[in-house]
């Protein structure tokens, strides 16, 4: 059996459930298409979207919605 873990903030050492997805990618290693995701909480939101932003990384930030879970397999 897999424990499911509850999607949380990306930020070091920090546990509280993820609030918002902060859509990255390297352009010096990914097509412009390519996303990668940080889920940030409401408390680390804006260093989160510093730190990608410094480095040029930072494309898209929205509002985390968790995907359902249904049941079915």
């Amino acid at each position: 059996m897999v424990e499911e873990l509850s999607p949380q903030c990306s930020r070091k050492g920090c546990r509280a459930p993820g609030a918002w997805s902060l859509l990255w990618n390297n352009p010096k290693l990914h097509d412009p298409a390519y996303r990668k995701t940080w889920l940030a909480c409401d408390d680390h939101r804006e260093y989160l979207t510093g730190f990608l932003t410094a480095r040029g990384f930072l494309r898209e930030v929205t509002m985390f919605r968790a995907p359902q879970n249904d049941g079915s397999a």
